[in-house]
């Protein structure tokens, strides 16, 4: 019986199914963990949710940025999905979209498994945020996504402002909390994100930090499993394992093997278009 943690697939089904095949996974024992961004660029975001949700026992899946924006542009109006990108529209205009977009919207923000000894977010956490307080802040954005008034989520969660802080009410907690946990990989000690900076540790302006190394940081109970960070590449340190390894840009697909003796497992990603470049 093995737990497999599986860095952002972002729409490349055909590495997730050879991913699936290198680590020779077994659904009668075995789970996967997903850490968001399930879709988007990769050209084959239908194939990707439907293999996924075919397995979705054996899954536990927290929301990326992408799956987030995928489920607020499935409200709006008809001629709106189209202005999408037409990975995106094969979702939007399937068959099958009803029951794979209820399903991707029932996810989670943070899955913390205390028995196997790990939590799993997107992006990261806020540097004054223990474990506990962070599974606080998700439920109550998972209440509302999960709720008869999800719609109100998607209006709103747009836009870099306002900081994160514990006075903040109404929908602008709401987008706070989605931005922590979905895009935040740069911020200051006070927590205040830096959305603009997506490049390796080094680069960024000075007073920032990755959020995993921000002085003075809540301590952490768990080792944390996260993506959203292609450039940062697989990183294993300081209690944090990074695993988005750029599988849409080029790079690798990986899993990270759980337990007390950590495996990775990797194989090629797609091969992007002529003059492509990495993004969220």
């Amino acid at each position: 019986m093995a737990t497999y943690a599986i860095g952002d697939v972002q729409g490349c089904h055909d590495a997730l199914a050879r991913l699936l095949d290198r680590i020779r996974f077994d659904p009668a024992v075995d789970r996967l963990w997903f850490c968001g961004d399930l879709v988007n660029r990769g050209g084959q975001s239908l194939e990707t949710l439907r293999l996924i949700f075919s397995l979705r026992i054996h899954c536990t899946i927290v929301l990326g940025n992408h799956d987030l924006s995928l489920l607020a542009i499935h409200q709006r109006r008809e001629e709106e999905k189209r202005r999408v990108n037409a990975d995106l529209q094969r979702v939007l205009f399937a068959d099958d979209a009803e029951p794979l977009l209820e399903w991707l919207r029932a996810q989670k923000l943070l899955h913390v498994d205390r028995a196997l000894g790990f939590a799993m977010v997107h992006a990261g956490l806020a540097p004054r945020w223990t474990l506990r307080i962070a599974e606080a802040r998700a439920a109550e954005v998972e209440e509302r996504l999960h709720g008869e008034n999800f719609r109100k989520i998607f209006k709103s969660m747009y836009g870099d402002k306002p900081a994160w802080s514990p006075k903040l009410n109404g929908v602008d907690r709401d987008r706070a909390i989605i931005n922590v946990f979905t895009r935040l990989r740069y911020c200051t000690p006070g927590g205040r994100i830096a959305f603009e900076e997506k490049g390796r540790p080094g680069t960024q302006k000075p007073g920032l930090y990755p959020w995993f190394s921000v002085p003075g940081h809540a301590p952490r109970e768990l080792p944390i499993v996260c993506g959203h960070w292609s450039t940062l590449g697989l990183f294993m340190g300081v209690g944090v394992y990074g695993i988005d390894t750029g599988a849409v840009w080029g790079g690798k697909l990986t899993a990270l093997e759980l337990g007390q003796d950590l495996r990775v497992h990797q194989v090629d990603g797609r091969t992007p278009a002529p003059g492509e470049k990495g993004g969220d």
